[in-house]
């Protein structure tokens, strides 16, 4: 068993939850997703911050591609790791 996560990058908060809910919907996942809130360099503002949702895949089952395509309906992409 692995360590892999992926982390999808949003642009805002509500895009992150919307993201993180329909996550389960569309793939299998052995755990909640993560939101992680990341403030830009030097900003304290929360308009200036994107937004993270960390999944866990230890058996490497999420396709990367399937996973940046679904980032991507909510203005965001998969980081890569």
């Amino acid at each position: 068993m692995s360590d892999v996560r992926h982390v999808l990058v949003l642009p805002d908060r509500d895009a992150a939850q919307e993201a993180a809910e329909a996550l389960g919907d569309r793939f299998t996942l052995d755990e909640e997703p993560q939101l992680v809130r990341d403030a830009l360099a030097g900003e304290d503002d929360a308009e200036d911050a994107q937004w993270l949702v960390v999944l866990t895949d230890p058996e490497e089952q999420l396709d990367p591609k399937e996973l940046d395509e679904f980032a991507g309906e909510w203005d965001g992409w998969r980081e890569e790791p």
